[in-house]
Order: structure tokens, then C-alpha cells, then sequence
């Protein structure tokens, strides 16, 4: 999902020695990436209200402004140093635009997401060991629907782990920098992620006992 490193850093190397261009050209290669992560992680009444494509904008513009802060100290890798200001965008959205001032943002964002792409489909087909068959299409939208469900029902923790890992096709040295964790504690908490998204996608009826550690 995310360009390849190699020639982002290129372009970086570019912007450190001054040519306008690389910026433009640095930022505008992220932006697909960066629509689909943010639209992934959007409350679905706030899909109604606001365009990810906006909030990329505003990240754009926010990552062009901050650019030659990160350059003179960048402890993390470029598309992970987008991803923290689209995070913190995303959550600005909801402060904003839930009507209910009662629900936090964290749960605001368990509604989140239309991961409705064929990813979703191989995800879901490998943790539920269904062949992807031609005469299998025609079970395409259930098995989104109970994906969509099941991701809903998970803890934003896992959640995110699942997505990243999955979708974004980040490293687990990518989601541990991201996480402020370590390489084994990322690398175990997505094993326990996928423990509990395989229960709630076999059996949906279990109870939130049976769906822990």
C-alpha cells in the first residue's frame, strides 16, 4: 500500500538539497496510501459530514509545513511520520463532527472503516478456509458484511494492529515503531488480534469471555 522506501528517500534526499519539486512529488506519491488509510479508520456518520480526501488535504498541507522539522531529526520512517499526523487528523474530525458528546473518540472509531476491498475477501477466506472460486463470488458480500461486523466488535488495540498489518501492509517493525512497542510485543499482540478476529468471524455468537486471551 505505501510507496517503496527507496525512492522516498530519494526524493528526500532531493528536498534536503533544495529542489521545490521533490516536495510536490514526495507528498502527491503518499496521498492514495494515506486516503485509504484514513477512509478505513472514519466513523461512518462522519463519512456523511466529511470526505477523507479532505482530511488528506489538510495532512498535505500540515506534513509540506513540517517537512524541514522532520528532516533535522526524523525518528521514524516518512510514511509512518504521515500516518501520526492523519491519526491525529482523524481524531480531530470526530472531536468536531459526532453530534454526542457522550462517546469518547476511541469509541467513536469502533464503527470505523470500509474495509470493503479484496483484501478483506483473502483475509477472511484464509481465517475461515474458503477456497476463493469463481462460484464462490457470490458469497463476496457476506463475507464483507461479517468482516465489516467482526471488526467493529474488536478493541481499538486490535483493531488497529489487524489494519496496519493487513491492509496498510506494514512490517512489524513498521506497526512496533508506530505502536511504541517493541518488535516481539507488536509481533504478539497481532498473533492475539488474530486469535480473536478468527473467533468472532467463526463463531459470532461467542461470548466476550470466549473471544479473550
Amino acid at each position: 500500500m505505501w510507496p517503496e522506501s527507496n525512492s522516498t528517500e530519494e526524493l528526500l534526499v532531493q528536498v534536503r538539497a533544495g529542489e521545490p519539486e521533490a516536495i510536490d512529488r514526495l507528498l502527491e506519491r503518499h496521498r492514495e496510501p494515506l486516503r485509504r488509510m484514513i477512509d478505513m479508520r472514519m466513523d461512518a456518520k462522519i463519512q456523511t459530514r466529511i470526505d477523507a480526501s479532505d482530511i488528506v488535504q489538510d495532512v498535505m498541507i500540515d506534513a509540506s509545513r513540517r517537512l524541514r522539522e522532520y528532516l533535522q531529526d526524523p525518528l521514524m520512517p516518512f510514511h509512518l511520520w504521515l500516518r501520526h499526523i492523519a491519526r491525529d487528523r482523524i481524531i480531530d474530525a470526530h472531536r468536531r463532527h459526532r453530534v454526542s458528546a457522550k462517546r469518547s473518540v476511541d469509541r467513536e472509531q469502533r464503527a470505523a472503516g470500509r474495509v470493503l476491498d479484496h483484501s478483506t475477501v483473502e483475509l477472511v477466506a484464509q481465517i475461515c478456509d474458503v477456497q476463493l472460486t469463481p462460484a464462490a463470488a457470490a458469497t463476496l458480500q457476506e463475507l464483507q458484511q461479517q468482516f465489516q461486523a467482526a471488526i467493529a466488535e474488536m478493541d481499538d488495540q486490535d483493531r488497529e494492529v489487524v489494519l496496519m498489518r493487513h491492509f496498510e501492509h506494514l512490517s512489524n517493525q513498521d506497526v512496533a515503531n508506530s505502536l511504541g512497542l517493541s518488535e516481539p510485543a507488536a509481533s504478539m499482540r497481532y498473533l492475539r488480534a488474530m486469535r480473536r478476529l478468527r473467533v468472532l468471524l467463526t463463531d459470532p455468537n461467542a461470548s466476550l469471555d470466549d473471544r479473550k486471551d
